[in-house]
C-alpha cells in the first residue's frame, strides 16, 4: 500500500517543467537587451532561440515596442525581423556620427531602382528598361552592399536566376517591405542621387517621379552611344 501511494505521489503531474518562464516584464527587459546590442535585426525565432524556455518573444516584443511609443528610439519592424532605431525626427541629431559612403555609379542606382520596383527581376528585364547592357560589377557591387540578392529562379526557357532587395536595404531606408519604397527626395536625401533638376512633369507620385528621373532617354544617353539596334549596347565600366 505504501508503494502505491508514493506511485500516485508521483504520477500526480503530467511532466511538469523544471522551471516556470519568467514573468513576462523579465522577458520584456531580456528583448530589450538583445535588440540593443545586435547590429542586425532579429526575428521572432531567433529571439526564442536566445530566451530561456517557455518565453513569448512575440509577447515581449509587442509590449516592448508599445512602451517605446513616443521616446528617442522606437522598436520597428524591417522585413519579418525586428530592431531598435532612433525615432524619425531626431535622424537629425546623428549626422555627425554618421560615416560619408562612396555614391554608387548612375548604373547602379538605376539597376537597384528596376530591381526594387519590379522584383523579381531578371538580368534581361533590368536591360530592357535601361536600354543598355547591365555589366557584372554593376550587379556585383549591389550583391557586396547586401542591397540586392539572388532570388528564385524563372520556370522559362533557359531558367534565369532574378534579382529581389534584401533586408539590408529595407532596413537602410527604414522599411517595414518593398511595398514602401522611397521617392526621388529620399533617394537625394541619402546622397544616392545628385540635386539636379528633375525633368518637365506635372507633381504626382514621388515613385512615379523616381522612375521618369532614372529612366527618361537623356538619361541614359551617354551610355546608349554606339548601339547598333541589335541588342543592348555593353555599358562603359560599373
Amino acid at each position: 500500500m505504501g508503494d502505491d501511494a508514493d506511485d500516485a505521489r508521483g504520477d500526480g503531474g503530467a511532466n511538469p517543467p523544471l522551471f516556470d518562464a519568467p514573468p513576462m516584464a523579465e522577458q520584456e527587459r531580456m528583448v530589450e537587451a538583445i535588440l540593443f546590442a545586435t547590429a542586425e535585426p532579429m526575428g521572432v525565432a531567433d529571439l526564442n532561440a536566445r530566451l530561456p524556455h517557455g518565453c513569448d518573444a512575440g509577447a515581449a516584443l509587442d509590449h516592448l515596442r508599445r512602451r517605446y511609443e513616443g521616446r528617442g528610439v522606437r522598436v520597428v519592424r524591417v522585413g519579418d525581423a525586428w530592431a531598435i532605431r532612433t525615432a524619425p525626427d531626431l535622424g537629425f541629431l546623428m549626422s555627425r556620427e554618421t560615416t560619408e559612403t562612396r555614391k554608387l555609379s548612375r548604373a547602379a542606382i538605376e539597376t537597384l531602382a528596376i530591381v526594387a520596383y519590379h522584383q523579381p527581376s531578371t538580368r534581361a528585364e533590368i536591360e530592357e528598361i535601361r536600354g543598355v547592357a547591365v555589366s557584372r560589377g554593376t550587379i556585383d557591387q549591389l550583391l557586396e552592399l547586401e542591397w540586392i540578392r539572388f532570388g528564385r529562379r524563372r520556370q522559362t526557357p533557359g531558367r534565369p536566376v532574378t534579382f529581389v532587395v534584401t533586408q539590408e536595404f529595407l532596413d537602410h531606408f527604414g522599411l517595414e517591405s518593398a511595398r514602401d519604397l522611397p521617392g526621388l527626395r529620399d533617394l537625394r536625401a541619402a546622397g544616392l542621387l545628385e540635386n539636379r533638376p528633375a525633368p518637365d512633369q506635372t507633381e504626382g507620385d514621388d515613385k512615379a517621379a523616381m522612375q521618369d528621373d532614372m529612366f527618361d532617354g537623356a538619361g541614359v544617353a551617354d551610355e546608349d552611344d554606339g548601339g547598333d539596334g541589335a541588342g543592348p549596347p555593353e555599358e562603359d565600366g560599373t
